[in-house]
């Protein structure tokens, strides 16, 4: 653990992100009051009601999330996304487990008893501040990965709200919730900026433009460096996911010039043409097709084309 400023700790093995800097630090209690207030349209006063209990990567059996808290007799699992992601409900079911488990040992509790326990009601929330537009808030459904046609036998349901928390969306969530507006219209401004510079120069020059009176101003300019460096991860992050859809695209056409050229090749073979005739017809590479027709062979008669491009 590092320390900085304020005494925020940076887990250097689990990366932080800047909600989560934000809203899910111990020493911002009454940001994360006010956005559970905005968020359940609730009126809690005491910022020390607030308990927090993340699971950080580095305790907890290799699983992290972004905030959970305990607050009255709610146990609230927070994540922020910036991308779509519609298997929240498994990945949140996921932690409600292991933040169960650690309720259940640290209160000393015996799930084997015969007397019925107390445990917190579960509220699940995702705030999704993409590119892609979305409605401002969308229940996501475990049973929405059922098959369809056995999903109302399921016992179990697990429901997600996401929240859209873009820079104009859920105005009255935003409104009731400054620190959330003002992390809004950071991103939105960043976002902004990155279209005329590079993205370290839209995150200072965002930080250096925002209004003197935002509450998170001050903490943002402290840990201005930390902040920067989860933001440009983020921004890694979702550039080089980027660039594995552009790969997968790009070997998904390849794969399917393959499997083209494999048909053609097994229909003529079965006309009993040679390597050299094929080629010749096909105009392509003779060593190519050579590879191809000798794998082919062994699957003769019938050529099955998804056993020779496996073979291949």
């Amino acid at each position: 653990m590092i320390e900085v400023q304020n005494k925020v700790t940076v887990n250097e093995k689990y990366k932080d992100r800047l909600f989560n800097f934000i809203f899910g630090s111990p020493e911002n209690k009454k940001w994360t009051l006010s956005l559970y207030n905005a968020v359940n349209g609730s009126a809690y006063t005491d910022e020390n009601a607030i308990e927090i209990n993340s699971i950080k990567e580095a305790l907890y059996l290799g699983m992290h999330n972004d905030t959970s808290f305990m607050i009255s007799d709610t146990i609230n699992i927070y994540e922020h996304q910036s991308s779509f992601n519609p298997n929240m409900p498994l990945r949140q079911l996921q932690y409600l487990g292991s933040l169960y488990e650690k309720y259940i040992k640290e209160n000393e509790l015996n799930k084997y008893s015969s007397t019925l326990l107390q445990l917190p009601v579960p509220k699940l929330v995702v705030f999704y501040n993409g590119i892609r537009d979305k409605r401002d808030e969308i229940i996501l459904n475990l049973s929405d990965s059922f098959d369809e046609r056995v999903r109302a036998e399921a016992d179990v349901e697990v429901r997600v709200r996401m929240l859209n928390v873009n820079y104009g969306h859920n105005q009255k969530i935003l409104d009731a919730c400054r620190p959330l507006k003002e992390y809004a219209w950071y991103i939105d401004t960043v976002r902004q900026y990155h279209r005329a510079m590079g993205i370290e120069s839209a995150l200072s020059r965002a930080i250096d433009d925002m209004p003197k009176d935002f509450n998170i101003r001050q903490f943002m300019m402290i840990h201005k460096s930390e902040v920067f460096s989860m933001l440009l991860c983020e921004y890694n992050e979702e550039e080089t996911m980027n660039l594995f859809k552009k790969e997968g695209i790009q070997q998904g056409l390849q794969q399917g010039q393959q499997k083209h050229l494999v048909e053609q090749v097994c229909k003529k073979l079965k006309k009993c043409k040679t390597a050299a005739e094929i080629a010749e017809d096909l105009e392509e590479d003779i060593n190519e097709i050579t590879r191809i027709c000798q794998v082919a062979e062994k699957y003769a008669p019938d050529y099955d084309v998804n056993a020779i491009m496996e073979n291949l």
